[in-house]
């Protein structure tokens, strides 16, 4: 029988060839080039599976062996086959790794023959660059390297290799790999996408250049394109003629040739104008299109207002007629455009009859005039995308709102529906990527065109020294995630400092004006060869000249001392034996010896030098630093980017180059040791017969993703004596008009007052300099004015000790050095010193604010008050609108430190020594000084006895530094780890609950158990893991926790026969068993709970106690004989939920039934306890209680004989409900505070701490003895009444730290006591949930301590209830229930009660952290339908929606 087998010429199937060699000799198959992979057995019978057709042709040769030897061999080779198919998929590393342990002991995979598992296998790792890279690496993978040479060294491997050529996807260059393990494992596989089928599309507009956003695009859609081996097409949207630019579209080419991007088709939007607009027409015929000459701003404020146009009833003759009009682009036709008739009153702006053809004259860039009207792109697009089998369109979220357009085109017009794949944009902070914006730079003549390093442009990062391997790794991270967030730069630079670190060579350089001869006499001038990476020998040698005069920076030389040793940087230790310096202190020059022989370098102080030789003369450099162009992160809707430009975000500096620095070639990247990484923007070029000049090396810095300042080429403590780093040119970003002046030079300014008029003259003259060479006036003129700055910069920084900066606040003038003693500078005035219209504005609002202090001062009347506060604000408003700044009055610090100096003063309040009153004072107790709190001092005294400071104390990091109000994430991980409920873990999304989050569980753990079994409920416990075939028992249950579910597959080296699963939740465990169990109604109920733990292994941000992949619960599990037992017990089960959260707890709950989207999957009903935190604004899920009907009792077979219908079969009605630790963080946000948790009594693990205070060096042993006797009593009176107590005598803490650590830990009650309350007989409560102190006689203690207790109970449940009341509202439509849940709140609204519905409420209260900073950017989901609702329906009540009856008022909001 003769075999056809074509393959895919362009993807050639390694696998499929190399069986094909080893049957050829067995089966006739005849191979043939073509499009798609295929076998042709008959005609009725082909296959185009890869490992289906090797199984094939190993089937028909059965005497080779390829498919095993055996049933077991046989099982092996399936599973390899499957393992290469899905190694693309995986993350790599982790694979290689699987595979070399498998490879061991072995020479091939399975058997001791060649198998189909050894060619696929070789086959996938052939046809991969990257692991062909991993491979690479050395002392990895060693068995992988043995089993994969002796494979490729036989003959039809040899083939092969030899037929099909190098892997897909080569390295670009020796150093950087173009795939690695970053661009795997970060990408949401795309829904029914298939092998071989998948087409995606980048659709760019030609307006512009492309952008770092429009690259996340293009590679997103490479990423799929080149993983399901489909096909990618770039389409020109050319849709809008005013716009389109053929310059553009070539532009735009490039930049995709540059990003390595190889479309597979290239394609125009008008390329279907004629059947575009075939199909509007058919719209206008259909009825479902109209012709509107509405004026634009009416037409959106009528859209606004949800008012249809006066033309939506025209007739479709009337139409056409208008169309008509439009096409030929007649006066009326240009008034028209075509609108689609979809819904005016629809929540979603984006379906109230969007336009979809408007008339324009202006000629199209391709068809040129032929056409007179053009498709908007929201129409152009699904009709293309359709056409031209896109089967996956990526877009943005910010499309989100389109979608529903999207697919009423596609649906209107009967075309194949594409699927909308979103992802996030790529936002960056103080970045534009507005087309219009950056046009304007550049036509402004800010930047140096559109590849300017400081624009986010393609080619303007490259230039900047982004490579395309680290851009693709970066993306990569990103993947398709939806979450929006702005970034910053630092993250991508990160990515791409990966990439070029191991393959930069390091060169020298120093700054020209500031460097230092030293003498070395011995060292002999010579050349020798040293590595250029010291870690990566293939990056080659390069010759490092030595010689007796070398150069080194003059900061380095500032921090040298007479005998000190010095490494200098390849080439060893050398002595510093003499340092000349002048009559300012400045050194000149330095000698030494060499010390080569000396190989200790690690605490010597390393350092970049150059020789001074005429044989190797330095290479003239220039570097450049650039900084963002826009000077605010993240810009609001209403910012004014003009308002926020960086005039000086571009500084050069002159450098002594190392020789070999000529060299380098445009574009290389380099580092430069000790100042960071540099691409090579301009080579050098020696001087020129025609200028007689030579053209200096022009290196631009990269950034490398640290946040501290670079380059630098400092050393160990020179801030101590570093002189200022002398910028040669700082270039503004402004040009101006006026004319040149040069100002004379000024003598320094000596006191504090000259400080603001110094820093007016540096901005002026610099303003100065800027027009200079904006005039392009002389060099010698443009040479003064730079001179006589930085003189003046000089001047300033010499009497402030800072470096000028643009736009900075005066700062105070900088200690004279001869006094040692610290002293309190006076700030300067804020005084602005720009120009004097900012000036004069200045004075008139601090002479405004000086009235508004006086007319108060004087108790003026109200109306004069708020005039003058009104003129104030007024003044302030134009002054920030002139500036760009707030106004500052005199001696206020800058804005941005204020944290800082609210630090400051926290700092000075600690370390003060006052402290009065109370027993406990600050003292350690026995004398000697304790550990103390980050707290005033005041806190730290007892209730009797003296106080005792005793200066300032050693700090702790005992307390909260996050406030809950601001940072909720970082108060809720601080307060979970520093009061100790947890310790993280090296397993991501598990923590170790430590002892006192384990009593909490305890506590519940108790109650509830008591509360079931008198419930007739029993304990049991099933085992943890679960059979493939019972897990996958029930698929609507099974199909919510697939994602979910951690499987085990391998015992030892050994691969399980069937993988096993670890129990996500115990239905499918313990259901088989009740099958066994019951055969009659006699053995029902059966009433189960178990205390057990559950693996979810999470893919989203673990968060503990919240969202972990590890977590304890209880899970009850019961059938009965009938429905109403069933779900009478449902609701026993809520109220002690309920009661867990409320009586125990003190959180209040909304108890409810989960809606037809929200049930737990495979039951019929489930019933919900919803808490609210009301610090997010967020519900979270309480607990629930499930009724499953009887859909896992006919799954399970659960069934019994029912004693009404004797012979008839009965399926059981089962419930299952369940409790976590998830409590656990409900109870921590709830209740804390910024001093940490708040314990209520009930779960408290220590209900009383009992702390001894004012035990000093001082204090008798006598009245020591008796203080902690009464404290030993207090303890054992406490416990005997059956308190939770202890007593703190710790003797290495002092009060006030074990005050702090207490309150921490949320302790409800602190007693403390002092040889004064020994002596009044009594002691001091202090309740944790007010502060408040309490003053309890001694003989009252147990009655008293115990009514605190139940009154902090009750007072926290009231707090919450009170909370949740002022947070939980009802409204009636979608505007109002958007505005409640924008401020915080969950909110009860009429509701239809459909899934469909409900997504689109979340879809719409969604918000695009782009449009609206800050704002949440989850939507609403459904919390639950309340069985107490705020308000009940009034008849005939529409769904909030507005198109469905409403069933219910249903509790919406943001949850966890």
């Amino acid at each position: 029988m003769a075999l056809k087998l074509i393959i895919n010429s362009s993807s050639p199937p390694l696998g499929v060839l190399l069986t094909v060699e080893h049957v050829k000799n067995s089966v006739s198959v005849s191979v043939e080039d073509g499009k798609d992979t295929n076998l042709h057995i008959s005609d009725s019978v082909q296959f185009s599976d890869v490992n289906s057709i090797t199984r094939y042709l190993a089937r028909v040769a059965p005497s080779l062996g390829l498919y095993g030897a055996n049933l077991l061999e046989q099982t092996e080779v399936d599973h390899w086959l499957e393992f290469s198919a899905r190694l693309y998929q995986r993350s790599l590393a982790p694979a290689l790794a699987q595979l070399n342990n498998a490879l061991c002991l072995r020479t091939f995979l399975v058997g001791q023959s060649l198998t189909l598992a050894d060619l696929s296998v070789w086959a996938a790792l052939k046809d991969s660059s990257s692991l062909q890279s991993l491979l690479s690496v050395e002392g990895t993978t060693p068995h992988v390297k043995r089993w994969f040479s002796f494979l490729s060294s036989q003959g039809p491997f040899k083939a092969v290799a030899e037929k099909c050529g190098t892997p897909r996807a080569a390295p670009r260059n020796g150093g950087q790999s173009s795939e690695k393990r970053a661009d795997v494992g970060k990408f949401v596989e795309l829904p029914g996408a298939e092998l071989g089928k998948v087409v995606v599309r980048f659709p760019p507009e030609a307006s512009g250049y492309l952008h770092i956003g429009h690259a996340k695009a293009a590679l997103l859609n490479q990423h799929y394109q080149v993983n399901f081996k489909g096909k990618l097409i770039m389409r020109f949207d050319d849709t809008n003629p005013e716009k389109e630019k053929e310059d553009f579209e070539k532009v735009i080419l490039e930049d995709v040739a540059l990003l390595q991007i190889k479309p597979d088709q290239f394609t125009y939007t008008s390329d279907h104008f004629p059947r575009i607009m075939g199909l509007a027409e058919q719209l206008l015929k259909e009825g479902r299109a109209y012709i509107d000459d509405t004026p634009p701003e009416q037409m959106k404020q009528e859209r606004e207002q949800r008012q249809e146009s006066h033309n939506r009833s025209n007739t479709v003759e009337r139409n056409l007629e208008l169309w008509e009009e439009m096409k030929a682009g007649t006066e009326l036709g240009q008034r028209c455009c075509m609108r689609a008739k979809i819904d005016m009153n629809s929540n979603n702006g984006c379906l109230r009859d969007p336009t979809l053809y408007r008339c324009k004259n202006t000629p199209h860039p391709r068809t040129g005039s032929t056409y007179k009207v053009y498709p908007t792109y929201d129409f152009a697009c699904p009709i293309v995308d359709s056409v031209e089998g896109v089967t996956h369109a990526l877009r943005t979220t910010e499309y989100h709102d389109r979608d529903e357009q999207f697919y009423w085109v596609i649906e209107s017009l009967g075309l194949r529906r594409p699927y909308i794949w979103e992802y996030a944009r790529l936002n960056l902070n103080n970045t534009l990527l507005s087309k219009r914006k950056l046009t304007w730079f550049v036509d402004q003549g800010l930047v140096d065109g559109w590849d300017d390093p400081r624009f986010p442009t393609v080619r303007g990062v490259l230039r900047r020294g982004m490579t395309v391997e680290g851009l693709k790794q970066f993306i990569a991270a990103q993947g398709g995630s939806r979450s929006v967030v702005n970034m910053e730069w630092d993250k991508i630079w990160a990515f791409n400092k990966k990439v070029i670190d191991p393959v930069a060579p390091r060169y020298t350089a120093l700054l020209k004006d500031d460097v230092v001869t030293i003498s070395i006499p011995e060292a002999p001038e010579e050349v020798k060869d040293a590595p250029k990476h010291p870690k990566n020998a293939e990056v080659g040698m390069k010759p490092v000249w030595y010689g007796p005069q070398v150069l080194v920076e003059g900061a380095d030389a500032e921090t040298f001392t007479e005998g000190e040793t010095v490494t200098f940087i390849n080439w060893g230790n050398i002595i510093i034996t003499s340092i000349n310096r002048d009559s300012s202190g400045k050194v000149q020059s330095l000698s030494g010896r060499l010390d080569l022989e000396n190989r200790d370098y690690k605490k010597t102080t390393k350092i970049t030098w150059l020789a001074s030789t005429p044989r190797a003369l330095p290479t003239p450099t220039i570097c450049i630093t650039y900084q963002h162009l826009i000077t605010k992160p993240v810009l609001g809707k209403d910012d004014d980017f003009k308002d926020y430009i960086n005039r000086n975000s571009k500084v050069e500096e002159r450098m002594l180059g190392d020789p070999c620095l000529k060299d380098l070639k445009k574009g290389d990247i380099i580092q430069l040791q000790r100042r960071g990484y540099y691409i090579c923007d301009q080579p050098y070029e020696p001087i020129s017969p025609f200028s007689c000049k030579e053209s200096p090396c022009v290196l631009l810095y990269i950034p490398d993703g640290h946040t501290k300042d670079m380059p630098t080429a400092g050393s160990k403590d020179k801030s101590k004596s570093q002189a200022p780093s002398k910028a040669v040119k700082v270039e503004s970003a402004c040009p101006a008009k006026a004319p040149p002046k040069v100002s004379s030079p000024t003598a320094p300014p000596s006191g504090s007052g000259d400080v603001a008029g110094l820093l007016s003259r540096v901005a002026a003259q610099g303003e100065t300099v800027r027009k200079l060479k904006t005039e392009k006036a002389p060099k010698d003129q443009v040479d003064a004015a730079v001179k006589e700055l930085l003189a003046l910069k000089a001047q300033f920084k010499q009497l402030t000790g800072q470096d000028y900066k643009p736009g900075m606040a005066p700062p105070s003038p900088a200690p004279a050095q001869s006094n040692p003693a610290p002293q309190k500078s006076t700030p300067a005035p804020s005084q602005p010193s720009s120009t004097p219209e900012v000036q004069a504005l200045f004075a008139e609002v601090s002479q405004q604010g000086e009235l508004v202090r006086r007319l108060k001062a004087e108790k003026a009347s109200k109306d004069q008050v708020d005039g003058a506060v009104k003129s104030l604000l007024d003044l302030k408003s134009r002054y920030r609108t002139l500036t760009g700044e707030e106004y500052r009055p005199a001696g206020t610090p800058p804005a941005q430190d204020k944290k800082k100096k609210e630090k400051e003063n926290k700092s000075e309040k600690q370390q003060s020594g006052a402290g009065a009153g109370g027993g406990g004072g600050g003292r350690k107790q026995g004398g000697g000084g304790g550990k103390e709190p980050p707290q005033d001092q005041e806190k730290n005294a007892g209730s009797g006895g003296a106080g005792g400071g005793e200066g300032p104390k050693k700090q702790t990091r005992l307390g909260l530094e996050a406030k809950k109000e601001e940072n909720l994430a970082d108060w809720y991980s601080q307060v979970i780890t520093k009061a100790e409920l947890i310790e993280y873990y090296d397993v991501s999304g598990c923590y170790v609950l430590r002892p006192w989050s384990y009593s909490i569980w305890e506590t519940i753990q108790e109650f509830f158990d008591g509360e079931i079994k008198k419930l007739g409920v029993e304990n049991c416990y099933f085992p943890m893991f679960v059979s493939q075939a019972a897990l996958e028992k029930e698929k609507s249950h099974i199909a919510d926790f697939a994602p979910e579910v951690a499987w085990v597959t391998r015992s030892g080296k050994t691969e399980l026969a069937e993988p096993i699963a670890v129990r996500p939740t115990s239905e499918t465990v313990m259901y088989p068993a009740y099958a066994k169990w019951v055969q009659s109604h006699r053995d029902l109920p059966i009433k189960l709970n178990q205390w057990c733990n559950v693996v979810r292994w999470e893919f989203k941000h673990p968060q503990p106690f919240l969202r972990t992949r590890e977590f304890l619960w209880q899970e009850g599990h019961t059938a009965f004989a009938t429905k109403q037992e069933a779900e009478v017990e449902v609701l026993q089960i809520l109220e002690l939920y309920a009661r867990v959260y409320e009586e125990l707890m003190a959180i209040p709950v909304v108890k409810g039934k989960k809606t037809e989207k929200e049930k737990f999957a495979g039951g019929d009903y489930t019933t919900t306890v919803e808490a609210f935190i009301s610090a997010s604004g967020r519900a979270i899920q309480g607990a629930t209680s499930h009724h499953l009907g009887q859909n896992f009792s006919r799954m399970f077979e659960i069934v019994f004989e029912d004693p009404r219908q004797p012979g008839e079969k009965q399926f059981a009605y089962q419930n299952s409900w369940g409790l976590t630790t998830r409590t656990i963080g409900v109870l921590a946000m709830v209740h804390g505070d910024n001093r940490g948790l708040v314990l209520p009594p009930r779960v408290a693990c220590l209900q009383v701490i009992i702390i001894p205070c004012g035990i000093t060096a001082s204090l008798p042993d006598s009245e020591r003895e008796a203080l902690l006797s009464r404290c030993a009593q207090y303890l054992e009176r406490l416990t005997r009444c059956g308190l939770r107590a202890r007593c703190d005598t710790r003797d290495n803490y002092s009060p006030g730290w074990k005050f702090n650590h207490w309150e921490l830990k949320g302790v409800p009650v602190r007693v403390e006591v002092g040889p004064r309350d020994v002596k009044l007989c009594q002691c001091v409560a202090v309740r944790r949930d007010t502060g408040e102190k309490i003053t309890v006689p001694d003989a009252e203690a147990e009655p008293r301590l115990t009514q605190l207790l139940d009154d902090i109970q009750k007072n926290l449940y009231s707090r919450a209830s009170e909370d949740l009341r002022k947070h939980m509202v009802a409204v009636d439509n979608m505007e109002d229930f958007q505005k409640e849940l924008d401020q915080g709140k969950i909110v009860q609204i009429p509701f239809c009660g459909g899934i469909e519905c409900e997504d689109w409420i979340k879809k719409t209260t969604a918000k695009d952290q782009d449009l609206e900073p800050g704002a949440p950017s989850m939507g609403a989901k459904s919390l639950c339908i309340p069985f107490q609702p705020l308000r009940q329906l009034s008849s005939g009540q529409q769904c909030v929606s507005g198109k469905e009856p409403a069933q219910y008022y249903t509790l919406f909001g943001r949850s966890y």
